[in-house]
């Protein structure tokens, strides 16, 4: 109950219309103090309740009495939120692959379209030869590398380009002759001399190499990042629990009955 109340008393803060409404940290901070107060005084009254209810006379019968209450909130709220996040989780995988499958029947569809068309607008043997173009100069490219680069065309350059540039990347250096190969092919290809083409070749380098330090560098905050909410969260949940615990003791023990009513009630 204390927590729907909270949900409607902030809502009552959010005004569209005149542009008043809170900020998403201050609707954050305000929720997180009202669910760790209502958590609270939900426990305390459970406490008493369990320890007035078994009608025990004895503190430590009382506080055993507040633990299982304890113990017994927080399980049934594990596993609510466990349901809870299960059906999320569920009705997002099912959206996803809804999605995914239109996605896949559209893109079916479309290329049953085109297939259709290419095949009323363009004779088989027109799309043979084109697909057959392509596979020569593909081969043509790749059975060019090691030419003399004055020899060779701007594709078996370029293909040998990247086949050199990939090499730099996955060893993290290049030898002495794949380097100067590297800087020939550059100069031939882009009609400079072999000092620019060695500039560029090295400015290149350069600024992959900040790039795979950037990415590095972000990748290990984004690691650091989550790791401190994961620590934070992990130490908030346990002063939660352990706030709630003292709590729910506190009521159990306030909701001890007199040992002298307890007696008479037995003799009555």
């Amino acid at each position: 109950m204390l927590n729907v109340l909270g949900a409607a008393i902030g809502a009552t803060f959010v005004d569209a219309t005149a542009r008043d409404t809170p900020n998403a940290s201050s609707f954050g901070i305000g929720a997180g103090v009202w669910l760790l107060v209502s958590n609270l005084i939900g426990l305390g009254v459970g406490g008493y309740a369990a320890a007035r209810l078994s009608g025990t006379a004895s503190r430590t019968d009382a506080t055993l009495h507040g633990l299982a209450m304890w113990a017994a909130s927080f399980l049934i709220s594990a596993v609510l939120l466990g349901n809870v996040v299960a059906g999320v989780a569920s009705t997002a995988a099912n959206g996803v692959t809804g999605a995914l499958g239109g996605i896949a029947r559209g893109a079916g569809s479309v290329a049953s379209a085109a297939g259709e068309q290419v095949a009323n607008r363009t004779s088989t043997g027109a799309a043979q030869s084109a697909a057959q173009g392509v596979i020569d100069r593909v081969q043509s490219a790749l059975a060019g590398t090691g030419n003399a680069p004055a020899s060779m065309t701007s594709d078996q350059r370029k293909a040998e380009i990247a086949t050199l540039a990939g090499r730099r990347v996955t060893n993290g250096n290049l030898s002495d002759g794949d380097r100067e190969r590297l800087n020939t092919l550059v100069a031939a290809e882009y009609n400079i001399s072999p000092d620019e083409a060695r500039q560029r070749v090295t400015q290149a380098e350069q600024q992959a190499q900040q790039a795979l330090q950037q990415a590095e560098q972000r990748a290990r905050e984004a690691a650091d990042a989550t790791a401190k909410g994961a620590s934070v969260a992990s130490f908030s949940i346990f002063l939660t629990m352990l706030l709630g615990l003292v709590v729910a003791v506190v009521g159990a023990r306030r909701g001890t009955r007199d040992s002298v009513s307890v007696r008479s009630n037995r003799l009555a």
